[in-house]
Formats: C-alpha cells, sequence, structure tokens
C-alpha cells in the first residue's frame, strides 16, 4: 500500500462546524480531515463511492500540502 495517510471508517456529519470529517493516520499521528463544501453539506449519508472519493481528494491535497496542528481542511470539492 502506497497511501499517503491510512484512513479510518469513521465518516460523519458535525453539527457543530456543519462540515463532513473523518480521521486518519499519517506517520504514526492522528489527523482529522474537514471537508467543507455546499455539495456535501445537505446529504443525509454519503456512500461508499462518495467516501473512496473523498480519500483520493485527500491524497491529491497531501501531495501538496501538510496538514496544520493535526487538521486538514479541503473546500469546495
Amino acid at each position: 500500500m502506497n497511501q499517503a495517510i491510512l484512513f479510518n471508517d469513521d465518516l460523519v456529519f458535525n453539527q457543530e462546524k456543519n462540515v463532513w470529517c473523518m480521521t486518519g493516520l499519517q506517520a504514526g499521528e492522528l489527523i482529522t480531515i474537514y471537508f467543507h463544501s455546499p455539495n456535501l453539506k445537505h446529504l443525509a449519508s454519503i456512500d461508499q463511492c462518495t467516501k473512496y472519493d473523498l480519500e483520493e481528494i485527500t491524497e491529491l491535497w497531501l501531495e501538496k500540502n501538510e496538514p496544520e496542528h493535526g487538521e486538514i481542511h479541503i473546500y469546495d470539492i
């Protein structure tokens, strides 16, 4: 496996922040990924295919960026 991050199976909608989020491990550090997108906010649930798309988007993000303070914020998916 050649992933920049190992994703946990914990994708949930965070009511307080009004975003979808999940966690993953990057180099042994727990990272929280937040997806800020009007296209996702209206969804009651996210199917497995969309979850894999979000994981791929995160991996692409990591190719050019580094998490800050254990968090990744991805906007306008």
